[in-house]
């Protein structure tokens, strides 16, 4: 059986936007996907909330992307896909992102990943395309704006890393849009549209 790892945020933890809990086991993405994709492969799910790629995070290790993936894959080595998703916290307003920081950023990430098992498939995804709904929710003390621009700036950089390293790439942007609810988190519909389109691309790896 081979293993997939989903790597991300809250996105990938399925944060539910209307209740702040979350999504259970057979609505959320990677929930579904484990469903579609048995017995051929097990799904490990290692999403985070509030969880940043390239910056370091004030609220601890786990939240870290960048640090804690070295830490978690000493003894995750026999991963055979790993699922990159983050990016999306890093427009916070507390964090400079800019291309610069973007492009290091995976590039630190899919290191870790490859200098842990040079076979594993790595597959890039970009952030969420944030709205100006998060302006009307929790998220608008930690997102404004200029974290809109900030996604909308670097988000070439996630394709062309991709292409320029034969990493595989897959836009979840190109079949679903953040909900009304808080503009960054996706709804129910949104996790199983998701899901269905992801089983179909891990098929054809």
């Amino acid at each position: 059986m081979k293993k997939i790892l989903c790597y991300g945020d809250s996105n990938t933890f399925g944060f539910n936007p209307q209740t702040g809990g979350r999504y259970d086991n057979n609505t959320r993405w990677s929930g579904i996907l484990s469903k579609n994709l048995v017995p051929k492969y097990q799904i490990i799910e290692e999403g985070m909330n509030n969880r940043t790629g390239f910056f370091k995070n004030p609220e601890g290790l786990k939240q870290s992307g960048g640090e804690y993936l070295s830490i978690y894959l000493q003894n995750h080595k026999d991963i055979d896909i790993c699922l990159l998703s983050l990016g999306t916290n890093d427009a916070q307003i507390f964090y400079p992102l800019d291309k610069t920081s973007t492009e290091k950023g995976l590039q630190n990430l899919t290191s870790e990943i490859i200098k842990t098992n040079f076979k594993t498939k790595v597959v890039i995804i970009p952030p969420v395309k944030i709205t100006k709904d998060l302006l009307h929710s929790g998220f608008a003390v930690i997102f404004d704006l200029k974290s809109i621009d900030k996604i909308q700036d670097t988000f070439s950089v996630y394709e062309q890393f991709a292409k320029d390293n034969n990493y595989l790439y897959f836009d979840f942007n190109n079949f679903v849009r953040p909900s009304k609810f808080d503009g960054i988190h996706y709804t129910e519909d949104a996790h199983k549209i998701i899901a269905t389109h992801l089983t179909e691309f891990i098929l054809t790896i």
